[in-house]
């Protein structure tokens, strides 16, 4: 009989976890679970978008469509949890913060009744600095990509 040295580590992270490792709420918490978790490697973030999203009353009257810059947060969002997840970040003294964005590309729209798969891979990492690729999709379909950074910083406890 061997033994099993390896340590399971769960890939699918629920809503509960979420929001214990990321400050956004409704109606800016744009990642409703995550899965495929890989510590320090990527995860993948997924987005059930509906019409009674606040946005949809004024992107588009009679043409809804996801604001792509909203795209862009959920990838980031779903960057905040792979990064909090893997250091383990202490969320009532520490947030993770948004530093950077290049190469966007917006490429297809997403629109009510879409699912929207954010994978997020880590470029590099230093400390408590880390750099994202990460892709949005609809199906087969890229809604858009982007590289972006983000850090952990002290913020000292929640009032």
């Amino acid at each position: 009989m061997s033994e099993n040295t390896e340590q399971t580590v769960r890939t699918d992270i629920d809503i509960a976890e979420i929001l214990a490792r990321i400050p956004h709420r409704y109606p800016f918490l744009l990642v409703d679970r995550a899965e495929d978790y890989k510590p320090g490697q990527s995860i993948v973030g997924i987005k059930c978008v509906t019409i009674n999203e606040p946005f949809f009353q004024g992107h588009f009257p009679g043409n809804p469509v996801m604001p792509g810059v909203l795209i862009i947060e959920a990838l980031a969002q779903t960057g905040a949890v792979l990064m909090s997840k893997t250091l383990e970040v202490d969320t009532e003294g520490k947030t993770i913060f948004f530093m950077s964005i290049d190469g966007v590309r917006f490429r297809n729209p997403v629109r009510p009744g879409d699912v929207i798969r954010m994978e997020v891979e880590v470029v590099r990492a230093r400390s408590s600095i880390f750099k994202f690729k990460g892709v949005a999709k609809v199906g087969d379909k890229v809604a858009a990509e982007a590289e972006f950074a983000a850090m952990v910083v002290e913020t000292g406890p929640k009032a």
